[in-house]
């Protein structure tokens, strides 16, 4: 009798996580040592420096988290939302990716990263017109599964991959001036 009240309530927790239908999903933590949410990205990740990746990291993803996708875009660019990086299939055991990423389509660890707006594979960080400052989101997706893309997949290509099978997200925003 205990085994199956356990078992009900194991099983209640799991659904609980698991977004439905038309629901949102659920928020979970991403963070970077380089700059505080809502703070100036060092210049070391921009166009402006090395534009090498910073270090991200998360916790508290959802249970059944198969693999992770991450979408870096700046919405304030004078063309509309401009892409700075696309990544998939980051194994669900991970917790962080390290600084600069290497630019290559598939790692050994199976990671797959597609083309930016500036037509190049990874990582290229914030180079906005000199001005007003942008926004740069990093948004890191738990998914229920690992998906099928080929690497230098444009990110319309990821949202649709995507599509029913996040299972959670978390945000990191940083800001950015020339």
């Amino acid at each position: 009798m205990w085994n199956v009240l356990l078992a009900l309530v194991f099983v209640a927790t799991l659904s609980a996580q698991q977004p439905k239908e038309g629901t949102s999903a659920v928020s979970f933590t991403l963070s970077t040592p380089e700059f505080a949410s809502g703070a100036e990205i060092p210049q070391a990740n921009t166009c402006q420096g090395p534009n090498v990746s910073p270090l991200l990291t998360w916790i508290d993803q959802p249970l059944q988290t198969a693999s992770f996708a991450l979408i870096v875009d700046d919405p304030d660019a004078p063309a509309g939302t401009w892409v700075h990086w696309v990544i998939w299939n980051i194994p669900a055991s991970t917790h962080l990716l390290p600084e600069n990423v290497p630019r290559s389509g598939r790692l050994q660890s199976g990671v797959v990263q597609g083309r930016n707006d500036f037509g190049k594979t990874g990582y290229d960080g914030p180079c906005p017109p000199p001005g007003k400052s942008h926004r740069y989101y990093f948004r890191l997706y738990a998914l229920d599964v690992k998906l099928t893309l080929e690497p230098g997949a444009a990110r319309r290509e990821l949202d649709a991959a995507m599509k029913g099978h996040i299972l959670g997200r978390a945000e990191h925003m940083g800001t950015y001036r020339r």
